[in-house]
């Protein structure tokens, strides 16, 4: 076992200090136990430290480590998992084991588990994106900073494919992956997908469009992120509605797959005109309003579209945002300057299951309502109204409006969990030289 992080060491203590003493006695000998106590006592007199660098390579004689008792696997195990990304990216420089325990598909996916049903959402993050007539990009903080703290700053993110003249669009986000659009103004979308937590990216192979550019031209690209479960793959689809003359004269659909690398093109889609650039993510589908304001299904598995019943009591207001409430479909139905009606279809394809959660006053400003995005642990619901973001408590009525500093000009957000998750295939060549660095310390 090698000598571990003061980090680590101050988690085995909050992990044990909850243990009862039986199931604490279960677990060590009585010689580890005496062991633990004593690190654990020098543990809680030291000074916590900051954190390190994501690149650290290993462990040096200047870290703070203290000489730990064999632990059995599954405690290391089952505190690792409790960790943050940010930090286990540091351990996997402990020790060529700790590397490969961390590296596990078990461990990636039981961490990507425990992190999105986390209910206090310490492992999730917000992504802004952002525009004004000076710059545009992309930010990101704390989802637990911008629900509890009274003061939360949004980051600003080295995003793949950042380029003065593209304009960033955040497709979607599946399992910790952000799918991110670059509209460059002059052709076709550049594609990534992008782990902003472990800081890797790829850019997607470039698709063509068939059309007479002397007649013809491309308009607004609708794109979709979403998880295939069934094959294990992710997918993007993009919708490309191609005019002759300003009428819209068919909409070519393609679909990419991680698995195949590659895009194809795909049919059945009656031409119909989407409105949402981006789609939500449910039940293995993908969703769309179109411009009729239907609700439009894209099922990844079977590569079937379907429309989504509808209440007929959608069709008197003003607009509809679609959208998310937590893990189900939900609908904002706007009414102008007047109130927003914000419902959740509980039961996915099921019309009767259509629910009005409730009722929020528009704002005295007349801003618009964008679509709630979830619902905190104290039953409050965040909301984002144009630039801002606010907490609505529907047992009151109120709305409390959240600072978040550095955030200017937000056009949309996307909650994101903090994963390990990376699907590409690793080079084996980077891996033995990660496991060649860590020989000198195992």
């Amino acid at each position: 076992m090698p000598n571990l992080p003061t980090e680590l060491i101050n988690n085995i203590s909050t992990k044990v200090a909850s243990l009862p003493n039986t199931k604490l006695r279960s677990l060590f000998s009585p010689q580890q136990n005496s062991q633990l106590q004593r690190v654990l006592i020098s543990a809680t007199q030291m000074e916590p430290q900051e954190d390190e660098a994501f690149t650290k390579p290993a462990i040096s004689s200047k870290d703070s480590i203290l000489p730990m008792p064999n632990l059995p696997t599954e405690l290391i195990t089952e505190i690792l998992l409790k960790l943050p990304v940010k930090s286990l990216l540091k351990f996997r420089s402990v020790s060529k084991s700790w590397l490969e325990l961390i590296s596990t598909p078990h461990f990636v996916k039981t961490h990507l588990l425990l992190s999105t049903s986390n209910k206090d959402y310490t492992h999730h993050g917000v992504m802004f994106k952002f525009a004004s007539t000076s710059d545009h990009g992309v930010k990101d903080c704390s989802l637990s900073a911008l629900l509890y703290d009274s003061v939360t700053e949004a980051l600003d993110l080295d995003y793949p494919g950042k380029n003065p003249n593209g304009y960033p669009c955040l497709v979607g986000s599946v399992n910790g992956l952000i799918c991110l659009s670059i509209s460059l103004f002059h052709g076709l979308d550049d594609l990534f997908i992008w782990n902003p937590s472990i800081r890797r990216y790829k850019k997607l192979p470039n698709y063509r469009l068939n059309y007479d550019e002397e007649e013809e031209e491309p308009g607004d690209f609708k794109f979709g992120f979403g998880y295939d479960e069934l094959q294990d793959d992710y997918k993007v689809v993009g919708a490309f509605p191609i005019y002759r003359y300003i009428a819209l004269c068919r909409v070519e659909v393609k679909i990419y797959s991680l698995r195949s690398n590659s895009w194809r093109r795909i049919g059945d889609f009656q031409d119909r005109e989407l409105k949402d650039h981006s789609a939500k993510f449910v039940n293995g589908k993908l969703h769309w309003l179109d411009r009729g304001r239907n609700i439009i299904s894209f099922d990844l598995a079977d590569e079937k579209w379907a429309e989504v019943e509808q209440l007929s009591c959608f069709e008197g207001c003003g607009w509809l945002n679609l959208g998310l409430f937590g893990s189900d479909l939900s609908v904002v139905s706007n009414y102008v300057h007047t109130r927003a009606d914000v419902w959740v279809m509980k039961e996915y394809g099921v019309k009767e299951s259509w629910t009005k959660m409730f009722t929020i006053k528009s704002p005295e400003d007349g801003r618009t309502f964008f679509p709630s995005i979830l619902m905190s642990n104290e039953g409050e619901i965040l909301l984002q109204f144009g630039s801002r973001f606010a907490k609505y408590n529907p047992k009151d009525d109120s709305i409390r409006y959240l600072n978040v500093t550095n955030l200017a000009s937000c056009i949309e957000a996307e909650i994101f969990v903090k994963s390990l998750v990376w699907p590409f295939s690793r080079n084996a060549t980077t891996m033995e030289a990660e496991i060649t660095q860590l020989k000198t310390i195992v």
